[in-house]
This record gives C-alpha cells, structure tokens and sequence, in this order.
C-alpha cells in the first residue's frame, strides 16, 4: 500500500477547491485517514470481526464507498462462510482503479480469501442483492442529507434477517460545548500527527461543503425511521463513531 505522505494542504493554497477523491488524495489517502480519522485502524480491523458474526453462507457482503478496500480487505480476512463474496462499490475512478490493486496484491499473499467485485458505480443508483452485512465506513457522511433515509431504507430491505448494517461517522454535538470540546481535541489529535495549523485550516475548508456530518440522536432517529428494529453504537474516540444497525 502507498506510503506517500499526505503533503496536499502544506502550501498555501489561494483558493481553497472542494475536496474531491481525485488521483491526488487517492496517491496519500492512506497516511491521510490514519492522521486525521482518530481510531480508524481499530475500526477497519473490528469491522471484520463484527462482520463474521452476521455473515451467512451464501449472502453478499456490502463494502459500500470502499475507497482503497481497507475494509473490503478486513472482510476477506475475517468472514469464512461459505458462499459469500464481497461487492466493493465506489464512485471514484481513481479509488477504484488503485483499490483493484491492492486486492489483487492481498489475493498473492493469503489463500482462501472471499472472492470479492469491485465495482464504479453511485451507490444511490446501486440495485441491492440480498446481503448478510452492509459496511458504510465514512461514506453517508458525503450522501446529501435529503437522500439519507432513501439509501438506508433500501439497505434495510436488502438485508437478511439476522444480518446488520454497520456504519461509521464523524459525527456533531447538539451541545455546544460538547461540540467544541471534541472539535478541539480532535484538531489536536491532527497536530499530534505533525499537521500544520495551515494544513488543517485549509483541509477544513476544502471538506466543510462536501462532508456533513450527523448528530448520533440523528442517526439513531434515521436508521429507526428507514426499519432497523435496534441501533447500538459499538466504538467512539472523539468525534468519531461506529454503529452496528440490525434489521
């Protein structure tokens, strides 16, 4: 996997564009979730665990805005049920391409794994197959708002009884200060991992118009209304949640 840093922000930029995942954060993007997503790793390698205990013989898993397949990769290396296979969707072109690669790269070293698709598609668009597990690792977080509660309630009806949805977010505060405080703490977590004040101010209006984040009463609200029958948050560390949804 890439090992560039992620140096995008590090200059001053005379207009800050609208972040986009474009070949330019695709070439750092995995340096750049890992110091700026507090507890990322632990979500992507949990994610599997949690998945092996939903997944049913024969069922599609969901990798849905799969980026480079992190978590597509922590499925194939847990989940050992016969039948599954794993369906990776993402709408960039060049995440797509380079995800490709790296499982491919994961295929030559561990034998056995879930054969796995990907493919380039809008998930709004995606016509779901019954599944078992439905990752949605930091990508609702880029749907538009209004168009929320559609995608998780035709997530719910495809999934399987016994199965689940997990889904991970950054996620606001309706209290104030709560919301301060975590923002706060998350900006020094930034600068713990040797961003600038000028690369996080620049990466924050670059983001501010494409990533609007939830409260998790919103999202607990949301799942409910789209059919989920239970919603338990399993991991926080700062701003930074996962849920598991059950049908």
């Amino acid at each position: 996997m890439s090992k560039e840093p992620d140096r995008l922000f590090a200059q001053p930029l005379a207009q800050v564009p609208d972040f986009a995942f474009n070949e330019d954060v695709v070439r750092v993007f995995p340096d750049m979730i890992k110091r700026s997503v507090p507890g990322y790793p632990t979500i992507v390698e949990n994610l599997g665990v949690l998945a092996a205990q939903f997944a049913q013989p024969g069922s599609v898993l969901y990798d849905l805005g799969s980026s480079l397949g992190a978590v597509t990769q922590s499925l194939r290396r847990h989940v050992r049920n016969d039948g599954c296979r794993v369906i990776a969707v993402d709408n960039s072109t060049a995440m797509v391409e380079r995800c490709r690669e790296y499982l491919n790269a994961q295929d030559s070293m561990f034998q056995e794994l879930l054969p796995v698709e990907v493919i380039e598609g809008d998930i709004l668009a995606l016509d779901f197959r019954p599944a078992s597990v439905v990752a949605l690792n930091f990508t609702l977080q880029f749907i538009a708002p209004e168009q929320r509660l559609a995608l998780l309630g035709r997530i719910r009806q495809a999934l399987l009884p016994g199965g689940a949805l997990i889904l991970s977010e950054k996620l606001r505060f309706n209290d104030p200060e709560e919301h301060a405080l975590l923002t706060d703490l998350h900006i020094a977590f930034k600068r713990a991992n040797g961003y600038s004040e000028l690369e996080i101010a620049q990466k924050r209006s670059a983001i501010e118009n494409v990533m609007k984040p939830d409260s998790l009463e919103e999202h607990r609200a949301r799942l409910l209304a789209a059919g989920f029958s239970k919603v338990v948050p399993w991991f926080q560390c700062l701003n930074f949640a996962s849920l598991i949804a059950l049908p």
